[in-house]
């Protein structure tokens, strides 16, 4: 009854672990204490699945590196800043290779230090083709606090923006540092290059719109697209920003999280030096280092990647990334159309919830280690591999929240599983682990309904155990004295039985009888028994030194262990009941329990037995033995430990395989002198020279190398 009114209170125990599991991860997720590590898990989530996309061939990206700059440097004596007619060579080649658009990521806000001529002459070339110049937005310092005269005003227009600035309360930028006159003149977009990073100093995203002074300020990958698209319309509202057909999901900020396509070097990027010698080459008629063809109809970017130039970032995809390929990655973004969208915060919600109420469930309907285990396992995997699958549809959704509510949750779960079901199972364990195996009482726990007669044909490993003369020795010690001994005895071999997975069936007196592979599938059963029974042996070759002193005897140990088929269930009156066994295969490991004492051994195991367990113990061939009760011969083994095979026993069982060899083949003669040699240390051998010597006197007919047993 009480387990049935457990049963009916499960759903009820899961939801409400469900709802402590949301509350809990809501109350530090809502006032913002989660971000920082969700970050972390974004960054996880993009380093891992960052691919390119069909956009990202079409841009290219000049890199000034640290081997352009030595090439300036050793190759044309130039000096850090280059002479700005070198930038002029870059435009060239661009525009010659019939580039859509070139953006500079480089401020060029002071005169060159060459003259105002080296400032015309890039400003010339900048005319040859839609060119993009940087400008540095500041709401502290700079040298212009309105649009300069001298800087060409944005053409473009944005529908909505009054609008949208209001409802967002949106702060425009108070300062800004521009080109110098004659370069500013000469570009035909003007962009922003000032980004923020995220609170942990990561870049994820990137401010597509700033306003100063009243007029709208592109970021550097926006204006590499407009100066290729002069006719671009755009509009704003809250929550997106379209550019022709192409809606970009942005927060009250501006911001839109990139979509990262890897880590650095994942769009193509050549070598300043490579381009602005293909740029000479090509002037000359020569063939240039870089084919034209690598930059027909790209979106161009001229940044820095050279360390001491210090315009290296960390991004979730690498610790030093340059900051013209963030500009990149927003117009590729803007190609393909996927800027990543973060997912509505109702949504988020609802899944939390979902989620921590499917742990709670599943977790109370959840019985025995195993199972728990899974479910545990399963359900804290369930929130990565969702936020996972959620990226691939190019969605940010938190992973923390939900991953804290399931974690609460189950820990939840388990509390309230602790304070009510587990009392009454804890009953149960206490009631029944002095008679059946932890399996066995989970499996009861699990399924009560097993609680009844019946039973399964299984293929068990039987372990059949009897001390040596123990009835003649019992019947000298006083009650307490026995009792004491054979609960030291028993407990020491349950204990072994137990920790190999085994089910202890019944104790009759000082035998034990007990069984693997069921009632939960053991693959590796007959491995497990064998392994008992040496331990066993083990254990009690450590035991007898104190047996020795109360008894003034050794204690000695039979074993008979078989597989084989049998019938294992519930057995008994309605009212009474084991769990117990019975079949052929039970009878045999029973017999040979007894055969130990034909052949002075004290663990036997059939053939069946050997070849289930394969080679996980060595063992040696004693006899093929004819039972009471069986018509076909057995073959049984003695296994052994390892390390009991020194080489003097390796040396004796060499003779004793050979000796068998000779006694199968009915060459008694030879085979008693051959285990002569052996008999003082092997008991087996010795049993075989009486053998051989009773063969000897009264040959057998017929012999088929059999030992027929006549006792049980």
């Amino acid at each position: 009854m009480v387990l049935k009114k457990i049963k009916g209170n499960k759903l009820f125990q899961g939801m409400a672990a469900g709802l402590i599991g949301t509350a809990v991860a809501l109350a530090f997720f809502l006032p913002g204490w989660l971000e920082r590590w969700e970050a972390k898990t974004w960054d996880w989530r993009v380093s891992t699945l960052a691919k390119p996309s069909n956009a990202t061939d079409k841009i290219r990206v000049i890199m000034l590196d640290q081997s352009s700059l030595d090439w300036g440097k050793d190759e044309n004596a130039l000096s850090w800043p280059w002479p700005r007619e070198v930038y002029g060579a870059v435009i060239d080649f661009c525009k010659r290779a019939g580039a859509r658009s070139l953006a500079f990521d480089v401020l060029y806000t002071e005169h060159s230090k060459y003259g105002v001529s080296d400032d015309q002459a890039m400003a010339d070339a900048m005319r040859a083709m839609p060119v993009v110049s940087a400008v540095f937005l500041s709401r502290n310092t700079g040298s212009q606090t309105s649009w300069p005269d001298f800087a060409p005003a944005p053409v473009f227009q944005i529908n909505g923006l009054d609008d949208w600035i209001s409802k967002a309360g949106y702060q425009s930028y108070a300062h800004a540092s521009f080109p110098v006159p004659k370069i500013a003149a000469a570009v035909k977009v003007l962009a922003n290059v000032q980004m923020r990073p995220d609170a942990d100093s990561v870049y994820r995203r990137v401010t597509l719109l700033e306003i100063f002074d009243g007029k709208v300020m592109p970021t550097l990958g926006l204006a590499n697209y407009l100066a290729a698209h002069p006719q671009t319309k755009m509009s704003i509202a809250p929550g997106k920003l379209t550019i022709n057909d192409k809606t970009i999901p942005i927060d009250e900020k501006g911001q839109a999280i990139l979509n990262f396509r890897g880590p650095t070097g994942t769009h193509k990027s050549y070598s300043a030096a490579a381009v602005i010698q293909s740029s000479l080459l090509l002037a000359e008629g020569e063939k240039p280092v870089i084919d034209t063809e690598e930059f027909k109809d790209a979106f161009v970017f001229f940044g820095f990647s050279a360390p001491g130039l210090f315009d290296l970032r960390p991004t979730p995809v690498s610790g030093v990334y340059p900051g013209v390929e963030v500009f990149a990655t927003l117009l590729d973004n803007l190609l393909a159309g996927d800027f990543i969208k973060p997912t509505p915060l109702i949504i988020t919600i609802a899944l939390t919830l979902l989620l921590a109420l499917l742990a709670g469930i599943f977790s109370s309907w959840a019985t025995g280690i195993a199972r728990s285990a899974f479910v545990y396992v399963a359900f804290l995997i369930l929130p990565v591999a969702l936020c996972f699958a959620v990226y691939r549809w190019g969605f940010w959704l938190p992973m923390l929240v939900q991953e804290t509510a399931v974690a609460v949750t189950l820990v939840s779960a388990g509390l309230i599983y602790y304070t009510t079901e587990g009392r009454q199972k804890t009953y149960i364990k206490n009631a029944f682990k002095q008679y059946l195996s932890p399996d066995v009482i989970e499996e009861l726990i699990a399924h009560p309904e097993r609680l009844k007669l019946g039973g399964e044909r299984k293929t068990l490993s039987v372990f059949f155990s009897d001390l040596e003369g123990f009835t003649s020795l019992s019947e000298g010690l006083d009650p307490e004295t026995l009792t004491n001994l054979l609960n030291t005895y028993l407990s020491a071999m349950t204990d072994i039985i137990h920790e190999e997975g085994g089910t202890v069936d019944k104790y009759e007196g000082d035998a034990i009888i007990a069984f693997w592979n069921a009632p939960l599938e053991q693959p590796d059963h007959a491995t497990r028994c064998v392994r008992a029974a040496l331990k066993c042996q083990e254990k009690l070759a450590q035991m007898r030194p104190d047996f020795y002193k109360s008894l003034n005897k050794n204690l000695n140990m039979r074993i008979g262990i078989n597989t084989g088929q049998a019938v294992v269930g519930n057995m008994g009156s309605k009212s009474r009941f084991d769990y117990t066994m019975i079949g052929d295969a039970v009878n045999l490991a029973s017999r040979l329990e007894g055969i130990n004492k034909q052949f002075g051994t004290y663990t036997l195991i059939s053939q069946a037995t050997k070849e289930q367990m394969a080679n996980a113990f060595p063992t040696r061939e004693i006899s093929r033995v004819e039972v009471v009760g069986r018509k076909e011969p057995v073959v049984i083994y003695e296994p052994m430990l390892p390390e009991e095979i020194t080489a003097e026993k390796q040396n004796i069982l060499d003779k004793f395989n050979h000796a068998l060899k000779l006694f199968y083949e009915g060459n008694f003669k030879q085979a008693k002198n051959l285990f002569a040699e052996i008999a003082a240390k092997d008991a087996a051998a010795r049993a075989y020279v009486l053998k051989c010597e009773e063969l000897i006197t009264q040959p057998p007919t017929n012999w088929q190398g059999v030992w027929v047993v006549t006792q049980k």
